[in-house]
């Protein structure tokens, strides 16, 4: 068996670049499932892409970190197909994500099929060693596999139980860890040996090479990153509001409104707001609740409880607005509440929080 270490500086690197791809991928869907089938499909293409080769390039940056005895090379042809492996597994759970309904099974599922795909890249990436061949057996498999299932479905849970920034920034931590957990566990679990094996699928890889590729995969990933991010910390609607001269126009009077605008099929629409249950924040948009649809909604959830206001809509907690009229049932907790729709299929209840209870409580004449 051969002694080996790892460079600390490029362990930190691989752990920067699967946190840099997974926030790519999980924010660059963010609102995905509102698009029509093309455009959807082509964002699931690319964040596939994106959160696949996040995995490899995380793999391949650990393993030009790792310092054997002897020189070894890698089989390019395996190499490669371990990056298409990532990619199309990924993609195969982004696709249940968003072309199925989202409910708890196909998260869990989603999930499991992300944490299936790290595993089998870094065993694919693994094999592609030449001059020096790993050795694990079945155990230290299966504790890998549970490593890295646990927490891409953790990961996914937490980035698509609720979209919003919070949950992408949680999310994107548990996908990092459950790249790089599984990733050194599994080393950790491997021993080396040196082989006399040499020639493989395709043409060799020596370090220098495979450092020249992964370096622009790097580069690529963190390209994407500063695109997405730009757009992730700009100014909340309520700072930009603050900004706005003192004179900025009122907003209309509901009767000189063409309606509150929804987007279905590529084509805006517009909707009576005595029609609309409730609103909900979804990132910088929000999906109106009306009779049995869920409608996206350009507006900011700021922009909606100030344009809705004329209408009777309420705050009913941070992430919700109701229309009293659409409330069926209301029942008092110990310091917040729920309201209930009766007819409204796509909404059960909203939760009311301590802050909003007494608006809501006058509002419904209680």
């Amino acid at each position: 068996m051969l002694d080996y270490s790892h460079n600390v500086w490029l362990v930190a690197a691989s752990l920067a670049v699967a946190m840099m791809a997974g926030f790519t991928g999980l924010y660059l869907t963010h609102g995905a499932s509102k698009l029509d089938d093309q455009r959807r499909k082509l964002v699931v293409a690319l964040a596939a892409i994106i959160l696949g080769g996040g995995i490899w390039s995380m793999h391949f940056v650990a393993m030009l970190g790792l310092q054997l005895p002897i020189l070894f090379y890698y089989d390019a042809l395996i190499t490669l197909i371990s990056a298409l492996v990532a990619i199309l597994m990924v993609g195969l759970a982004l696709l249940i994500l968003h072309f199925r309904p989202r409910t708890m099974g196909t998260i869990v599922l989603a999930g499991v099929i992300v944490g299936l795909g790290i595993v089998v890249m870094h065993y694919v990436g693994m094999a592609g060693m030449e001059l020096c061949r790993p050795v694990y057996n079945v155990w230290d498999v299966a504790i890998s596999t549970l490593a890295s299932v646990v927490l891409s479905v953790l990961a996914i849970w937490v980035a698509y139980d609720n979209r919003t920034q919070r949950n992408i920034l949680l999310g994107t931590v548990c996908f990092g860890l459950a790249v790089f957990t599984m990733h050194f566990v599994a080393t950790g679990l491997t021993d080396f040996v040196a082989s006399d094996v040499a020639g493989g699928a395709g043409p060799a890889l020596n370090n220098q090479v495979l450092a020249m590729g992964v370096t622009v995969a790097v580069f690529l990933i963190c390209g994407a990153f500063l695109l997405t991010g730009i757009t992730f910390i700009e100014p909340a609607p309520d700072t930009i509001a603050l900004t706005k001269p003192e004179t900025s126009p009122e907003p209309q009077p509901a009767a000189l409104r063409a309606g509150v605008p929804f987007e279905r099929e590529g084509q805006t629409f517009f909707a009576e707001p005595a029609r609309i249950a409730a609103v909900r924040a979804e990132g910088h948009y929000t999906v109106l609740y009306m009779d049995s649809e869920k409608l996206f909604c350009p507006w900011s959830i700021t922009e909606a409880e100030t344009r809705l206001k004329p209408d009777g809509f309420l705050r009913a907690h941070r992430s919700y607005l109701v229309n009293p009229k659409h409330v069926s049932s209301f029942e008092r907790h110990k310091d917040n509440g729920t309201c209930y729709f009766d007819g409204v299929d796509a909404l059960t209840k909203v939760p009311v929080s301590r802050s909003r209870l007494t608006d809501i409580r006058e509002a419904l004449g209680l």
